[in-house]
């Protein structure tokens, strides 16, 4: 049992420091709704997610009312949609007709995001992959709130760069279909070197095929809470610095730890993971920008950045390992540009550049994630910047991904803003020499010499 002092701290936790449990994420399995039918696949899909899902919601609120723990988000991921209708679908226009679908269904049990529209091409893609993969403009601008993601590389098959080129084309698509709101479809569409199967962060998340048929995944975020921790050992030497962190996400990660197995215990399905990130908001004092200022930089892309950032990524970990046995997902920190108010501040005066985020990445969660760049970017430049991130990631064995968007009729100096979480954020300046030539070579870059384990 927790005692009083424990209690009374993670109150003040709450209530201060801005903790919270992220999301609750369902991942509900798919593969027995695959027909040779479109429609009779989407009705078996809404049928089943609305049978597995059908309390989600309420299930969360009445946690979080009994708990006194905030649950901002209550999500669902699926099967890869590219796996399931791959029987059936014989154009675009049914895999778009399987989104609307889930789509419909996310919304009929009042979830804020449905993960999975997704496909995983690390070593080819199949007729019924590159199908899915061609409507995502389409599928993302017709529906709300369904997420979408392509797995274009791993450490154990190298990198597919005919994928990677492809989603430069699509992420350019996606950003028209969608100009008339700040190609805000883009902001649903992640490209992943090495992709996690129980990932509950959107846009990222899918059920992956080596999981059961529903199963709960928690991801618990306290940015606010680590900052204070930091700010209170100011001027301390890093063992102390470590020390400090590692605790608090300890504390954090027993929060989330809580909540799964509650969750799960409530709504009969197998709880899975905790995802211990520092997921960021636009709001003050939730920041993980100004938890590395807070050890010392006086703007995050100052010099020591990428060090100070792989501090609190392994502590994060080592405290989140003591608390929880089952740490999943990507857990550690998130670095999104504009979900996250010191990321934002820093890229609008220049202390901040694509190319020192991309030097962060090598050290944090994830990777280039929520950046918004000028509308006229060429397809082939976001494929290179893919391509860059996807090496990262399949040379140090590690998720990566890439998240942009190329703002429709926006350049350098303006402002996009997306509101909620996803808040707002500058267009940042991209290299503009060309990449051209090199991705549109074809075929695989080798997986490296160290992924041969066997």
């Amino acid at each position: 049992m927790p005692s009083l002092n424990e209690v009374l701290e993670t109150n003040r936790m709450i209530e201060q420091d801005l903790l919270d449990v992220r999301t609750i994420t369902m991942g509900i399995s798919l593969l027995d709704c695959a027909s040779d039918d479109v429609s009779k696949t989407c009705n078996k899909i809404s049928e089943k997610i609305v049978r597995t899902a059908g309390t989600l919601v309420a299930t969360g609120e009445a946690i979080s009312k009994d708990f006194g723990i905030p649950i901002v988000n209550k999500r669902i991921s699926v099967t890869p949609v590219s796996l399931v209708g791959a029987g059936c679908c014989r154009s675009t226009s049914d895999f778009v007709q399987i989104a609307k679908t889930l789509d419909r269904s996310a919304k009929e049990v009042g979830v804020n995001f449905l993960g999975g529209y997704s496909a995983l091409v690390t070593k080819g893609i199949t007729s019924a992959e590159r199908m899915l993969i061609e409507s995502i403009p389409e599928a993302l601008a017709e529906t709300d709130i369904v997420c979408s993601s392509v797995n274009v590389g791993s450490t154990r098959t190298g990198i597919d760069m005919d994928a990677v080129r492809l989603m430069g084309k699509i992420i350019k698509q996606t950003a028209r279909n969608t100009a008339d709101k700040d190609s805000f479809g883009c902001a649903k569409l992640v490209v992943f070197c090495n992709a996690p199967d129980d990932n509950p962060f959107m846009a990222g998340a899918f059920h992956g095929v080596t999981e059961g048929d529903a199963v709960i995944n928690v991801g618990v975020s306290g940015p606010g809470v680590v900052k204070a921790a930091v700010e209170n050992v100011h001027g301390e030497n890093f063992e102390v610095l470590c020390q400090t962190v590692k605790k608090t996400a300890f504390k954090v990660t027993r929060v989330g730890q809580l909540v799964a197995q509650e969750a799960a215990k409530r709504l009969g399905v197998p709880f899975g993971i905790v995802d211990l990130s520092l997921a960021p908001t636009p709001a003050v004092g939730d920041s993980v920008a100004q938890i590395l200022e807070g050890m010392g930089l006086e703007r995050v892309g100052a010099p020591g950045t990428t060090a100070a950032l792989a501090i609190l990524n392994d502590q994060v970990k080592k405290g989140g390992v003591m608390a929880s046995s089952y740490v999943g997902g990507l857990s550690g920190a998130f670095i999104p540009v504009s979900e996250d108010r010191g990321m934002i501040e820093a890229a609008a005066m220049g202390a901040l550049t694509i190319e020192k985020l991309e030097a962060m990445t090598c050290v944090c969660s994830v990777g280039l994630d929520m950046i918004a760049i000028p509308g006229d970017t060429t397809e082939e430049t976001i494929a290179g910047i893919i391509a860059d991130e996807a090496a990262i990631g399949m040379i140090n064995q590690k998720t990566t991904a890439v998240r942009l968007i190329p703002v429709e009729g926006k350049n350098v100096g303006e402002t996009v803003n997306f509101g909620g979480l996803l808040g707002y954020a500058p267009i940042m300046p991209v290299n503009t020499y060309s990449c051209a030539d090199f991705v549109n070579r074809g075929g695989r870059i080798p997986a490296p010499i160290h992924s041969f384990k066997n």
